[in-house]
């Protein structure tokens, strides 16, 4: 019993996704939950596991976003491979706009000093290193 639960989704998780697509005053039982958990899981295990064997014929050890959409495509899912494709193709834009940001905070935080004080042995000052935040001296 206890090793099933741990290869099931979070029933928690379930019950949230469920209840955003019912009426606010609808109820779930517990029965219903565990269900959609099970079905749940059994479609991911399903789809993953059509992935994984074509990753493994191509001698590759990680499955990324697109083995998913193919292996949709290979089980006759279309329907779902054509809102996969547009959620990961959304998801990935939005993981470059945010790497850009990150990468625009990093060097407008730290690109404009090209000189440092330094002491008579050469080293940088601790009067300079006590100006800088602890992100700045990790890229100093």
């Amino acid at each position: 019993m206890v090793e099933e639960q741990n290869r099931l989704l979070p029933i928690a998780n379930v019950g949230r996704i469920m209840k955003q697509i019912l009426p606010p005053s609808a109820k779930l039982s517990l029965e219903a939950k565990q269900r959609m958990q099970e079905c749940a899981t059994e479609f991911i295990s399903f789809v993953t596991s059509e992935a994984s064997d074509k990753c493994r014929r191509e001698n590759r050890k990680t499955m990324n976003g697109d083995d998913i959409c193919r292996a949709l495509t290979a089980l006759g899912l279309d329907n779902y491979d054509e809102a996969i494709v547009r959620y990961l193709h959304k998801y990935r834009e939005a993981e470059r706009e945010r790497a850009m940001a990150n990468q625009n905070k990093a060097t407008s935080c730290c690109g404009d000093k090209d000189t440092e004080e330094s002491d008579q042995s050469g080293q940088p000052s601790r009067q300079a290193d006590e100006t800088r935040t602890p992100l700045m001296n990790i890229f100093m």
